[in-house]
């Protein structure tokens, strides 16, 4: 009996010839080393897809053995950062001569940062979703950066119209031609003062980006400062009493529509050079609906960047 196992991925032939696009593996689970903008590594819980393109008819199939050793390679002895992007998919490409001639990997995981409050400077932990996947197709490496950013949104409406009962109620508490100013400011202050407030919702901005020629670094800090500071109601995480004041100020002076939180992102990513094409849609998770308002914006420079 032969001691050589069989490679029919190897030795066996397609029973229907064919080119495919796409082979490989999705939700593999590795721990990886991450590091954005020469901060110091954090090890992440990554969800991986790995593909290379069957460019030959013929062929029975790909080794996806391979691509797995690849990745867990990396996962034991290397960082997760731009030059290991570009790194990986020559290895997909080469562990496959004469089997392909393009490669994919994608990484899907939570990013935890600690994020300072509005005015206490306690600080606490906000994961944000991110994705990273890299492609190499027909000698060119494209790299996306994909995240999510939770923030608040209050509706322009609902505060004018709540701001016209608050209007309401002070002429009818204050019929006479002379009010005193510690009257008012004692009536501000109470329950009757406030009898209706904007309603707000939770919402989430799903920003993708790709990255041009002139990167070096996957920018995932900095685009997310930016785009927090583009909004300027980003969810919090340790609050006191006087961060949650604040917050309440900030969503007064920044009242959104999914139009308006859209095109601040899209002024935002408009501005920075690194970046060839973007597509950004703001989630609205409405308290008042039952469903959510959504914007959608791209750059508009690849159609395969759409709703």
């Amino acid at each position: 009996m032969s001691s050589v196992m069989p490679d029919i991925a190897h030795s066996g032939r397609a029973q229907t010839e064919g080119k495919l696009n796409w082979v490989g593996m999705s939700q593999i689970e590795m721990p990886m080393l991450i590091a954005f903008e020469g901060q110091q590594p954090s090890r992440v819980s990554a969800r991986i897809e790995a593909f290379v393109s069957l460019d030959d008819p013929h062929a029975k199939g790909i080794h996806m053995s391979r691509l797995y050793l690849i990745l867990d390679q990396l996962s034991n002895q290397q960082i997760l950062d731009y030059s290991a992007l570009n790194a990986i998919l020559d290895q997909f490409i080469e562990s496959h001569q004469d089997l392909s001639e393009h490669a994919r990997v994608r990484f899907d995981f939570d990013y935890h940062l600690r994020r300072q409050s509005l005015v206490s400077g306690k600080t606490g932990w906000k994961a944000y979703p991110t994705s990273i996947v890299a492609t190499r197709h027909q000698q060119r490496t494209e790299i996306e950066l994909s995240v999510e950013v939770p923030y608040s949104s209050t509706c322009p409406c609902s505060a004018a119209l709540a701001r016209q009962l608050i209007q309401q109620a002070f002429s009818e508490q204050f019929s006479q031609e002379q009010v005193s100013r510690d009257e008012v400011q004692q009536w501000l202050g109470s329950t009757q003062g406030i009898v209706a407030t904007p309603h707000s919702q939770r919402s989430i901005a799903q920003v993708k980006v790709k990255l041009n020629a002139s990167a070096t670094d996957l920018p995932l800090i900095e685009l997310i400062d930016q785009l927090e500071e583009s909004l300027q109601t980003p969810v919090q995480a340790a609050v006191k009493r006087e961060d949650e004041q604040e917050f309440a100020r900030l969503n007064g002076q920044n009242l959104m529509f999914c139009e308006d939180a859209a095109r601040r992102l899209q002024h935002c990513l408009n501005r920075r050079p690194d970046i060839d094409d973007f597509w950004v849609r703001v989630n609205h998770l409405e308290s008042l609906h039952a469903h959510d308002a959504v914007g959608i914006v791209t750059k508009g420079l690849s159609q395969g960047y759409q709703a």
